[in-house]
């Protein structure tokens, strides 16, 4: 591009992965970030298949091997908290190999960090207003802040304010899959070591982990519904609403949800996936999840947003000005990959989730089967070769 000033919009993994690989290739990234800070903290995120090799060429890989969660096992319990099944953390988690499970935050502040000093950073501010010109996109703040850019890429998640400037309502674009999910931390009232407690009734899944170097734990919310109606800003009313959901459930779950009052990382949402015709428009593109979310049930939120970044960075770089040209080639080489990612999503959660009461039973009786087999490994490396033809569905150039 000419103007080879690039607004990143969103700090998330992303966001902050693209900024150091245009920082890369001579452009001048700026990130915007509506909270004050980046984000430490947050949920347990794979990084498999082609996202190894992106990490492997920013010089990251042994740093993310140092974080790693370290979890040790899992196991799935019934109603009386008797273990059903166990398995080691790899075969639980589905990984093989090199694939690695961090904390979201530790990977963000990893990236962060890696190319801070030459990026700059807007925190606490947000993009209200685009409008593009023939040789830019002149950007207004929240602040009240306007300033003209090359490009304006929107890195801001599924309900992405970017994508809404520049392409219209997200109603267009979400598809419900039919659940929804929240995550918070809990205190490690069940003393678990490394370990993850899985709990799964009709309709709706509990779980609860810990992870090395926290002392607490995290507990995650998955169940079917047909669309709620709430406020994304009310957090008490998201809270009754999975209150709701879980009424009478037994197992640990009302402790658990007794925890998320006061916990300072409530997050609830639908499981939805982003379906769109085209990722840009002019002289804006969208990434990650805005572009292309596969829902946390696909396992693959966190690669997709590491390639797409790798890859949206590269072909600008490659196109040698020609934004449009750069724009084109990333979708041409992301969208197979996306899409084929994006198929996880609706088969995983029906896995997850179980519907009825009789599919709860079936499916306890055959983890309690499987679990005393002999060929146990076997049998889970190959219920989960899906996910990693998925992960591996892209080569990646070198740019």
């Amino acid at each position: 591009m000419t103007n080879a000033t690039v607004l990143i919009s969103g700090a998330g993994i992303a966001g902050t992965a693209l900024a150091y690989w245009l920082r890369r290739h001579g452009f001048k990234p700026t990130v915007v970030e509506r909270a004050p800070e980046i984000r430490d903290g947050g949920y347990k995120v794979d990084i498999r298949g082609a996202a190894l090799e992106v990490v492997t060429r920013m010089g990251l890989r042994e740093d993310i091997r140092k974080h790693r969660t370290d979890v040790r096992g899992g196991s799935v319990v019934n109603a009386a908290g008797k273990r059903v099944a166990s398995m080691d953390g790899d075969t639980f988690g589905g990984r093989q190999g090199e694939d690695a499970e961090i904390l979201r935050g530790d990977l963000n502040r990893l990236l962060y960090e890696a190319a801070a000093r030459e990026v700059e950073y807007l925190f606490d501010d947000s993009v209200t207003g685009i409008d593009e010109g023939d040789s830019g996109v002149t950007v207004t703040f929240a602040s009240g802040r306007v300033q003209d850019f090359g490009l304006v890429v929107g890195a801001d998640g599924l309900h992405s304010a970017t994508r809404a400037l520049a392409f219209g309502d997200e109603a267009r674009f979400v598809r419900d899959l039919g659940y929804y999910v929240s995550i918070f931390s809990v205190p490690n009232h069940l003393a678990l070591d490394r370990w993850e407690l899985t709990y799964v009734g009709p309709g709706r899944t509990a779980l609860t982990y810990s992870t090395a170097k926290d002392a607490g734990a995290k507990a995650m919310f998955l169940f079917a519904s047909a669309p709620l109606e709430y406020d994304r800003r009310d957090r008490a009313g998201q809270q009754r609403l999975l209150a709701d959901a879980y009424a009478g459930e037994g197992w640990e779950v009302p402790r658990l949800l007794e925890a998320m009052d006061g916990a300072p990382d409530f997050y609830f949402d639908s499981l939805s996936q982003v379906r769109m015709d085209r990722w840009s428009t002019g002289r804006v593109a969208l990434l990650g999840d805005a572009a292309y979310c596969a829902s946390p049930a696909s396992g693959q939120g966190t690669s997709l947003a590491l390639v797409g970044a790798y890859v949206l960075a590269g072909e600008l770089a490659a196109a040698a000005g020609e934004h449009a040209a750069g724009l084109s080639a990333y979708e041409r080489e992301m969208r197979p990959f996306a899409e084929r990612n994006q198929e996880l999503g609706p088969a995983n959660i029906k896995r997850m989730v179980l519907r009825s009461a009789g599919q709860v039973r079936i499916s306890m009786a055959m983890l309690s089967l499987l679990s005393r087999l002999p060929g146990r490994d076997r049998l889970m490396a190959k219920a989960v070769e899906p996910i990693h033809r998925a992960a591996t569905a892209i080569t990646l150039k070198q740019y």
